[in-house]
């Protein structure tokens, strides 16, 4: 299985609106553009994102010189799991686990085996909150820090 660049640029961009919003200080909007430039992604592409995360309810925009995005709701209480159903992002294993079903589920040996680890998958993404993201983000060795900077 390999994760889309819409599920880890919006993972990305989502970590970074955490760590640079001020969630304890009060909100302070941030603007797409400069999390596309920490965050190296291109503009237009994380503009197309944002647009389906607040669609999904999970930021709201905020007009004005000062705008940018907020999240809808604090961080621990947002999920890996919603953040890639409101990007769109299906996990699937295999076509048995999509919507377009397979016809020889009740014959594969596989199957269980795709079900098993589909349902392992689907607890860590509905357990993991951007806050526990963040949290590890926050922990995270700078380049800064090896550089004596």
């Amino acid at each position: 299985m390999k994760l889309s660049t819409v599920t880890r640029y919006g993972l990305r961009a989502l970590s970074d609106l955490c760590a640079h919003e001020g969630a304890l200080e009060g909100k302070k909007p941030v603007t797409v553009g400069d999390i596309a430039r920490r965050q190296e992604i291109p503009l237009s592409y994380l503009e197309q994102l944002f647009a389906k995360l607040r669609r999904g309810r999970l930021v709201e925009s905020v007009r004005g010189a000062q705008g940018g995005y907020v999240l809808a709701r604090p961080a621990k209480e947002i999920t890996v799991a919603e953040v890639m159903r409101a990007l769109g992002e299906p996990i699937a294993f295999g076509d048995c686990q999509t919507s377009a079903g397979c016809r020889n589920a009740s014959e594969c040996a596989t199957y269980e085996l795709w079900q098993r680890l589909k349902g392992s998958v689907d607890q860590i993404l509905e357990s993991t909150t951007l806050e526990d993201i963040a949290q590890k983000n926050k922990r995270a060795p700078r380049q800064e820090d090896f550089l004596g900077s």
